[in-house]
């Protein structure tokens, strides 16, 4: 039961994580081009997204105690340590790239004077952890169908 519950909240806290991040990569296009005042302008609709910290904590723990509750099983310990290194990924991204571009904008209120190198940073640091979120989404999934699943059901 612990382990459904786990693989359960794992998925759903991966997705939930996948779908900011994927909104950002999918805005990539359109962004990048823009001006230093309509970028400036637009990056405004991001206000309050921070409370999103609290799905990637959940993400993260979900995904290692899933990962400890099945180290017995080869197959799916590996897809399970794999999604969680691709969760822990996107913070050592979020980290090294995203925040800081966060923290020389004061939060996209003010553009210093490479704004375009820090815009860079930031939307493509938001479309790397966007890969390693839907990776992370991925292997949950193949961890729930490995083999010995399918020997269960009679396959």
């Amino acid at each position: 039961m612990p382990v459904k519950t786990f693989y359960f909240l794992s998925i759903i806290f991966a997705a939930l994580a996948l779908a900011p991040a994927m909104a950002h990569a999918l805005e990539l296009m359109n962004k990048i081009g823009l001006s230093r005042d309509d970028y400036l302008t637009v990056q405004q609709i991001y206000n309050g997204w921070s409370m999103l910290g609290i799905v990637v904590f959940g993400a993260i723990l979900s995904t290692l105690v899933l990962t400890i509750l099945v180290r017995h099983d080869r197959s799916k310990f590996t897809f399970a340590l794999l999604a969680f290194l691709c969760i822990v990924g996107t913070q050592v991204i979020f980290w090294t790239y995203t925040y800081p571009a966060n923290a020389a904008t004061n939060n996209w209120t003010v553009l210093p004077d490479n704004w375009t190198l820090v815009r860079r940073q930031w939307e493509y640091s938001h479309t790397a952890s966007a890969g390693l979120n839907l990776l992370a989404l991925i292997l949950l999934v193949l961890s729930v169908l490995t083999e010995s699943d399918i020997k269960d059901l009679g396959g």
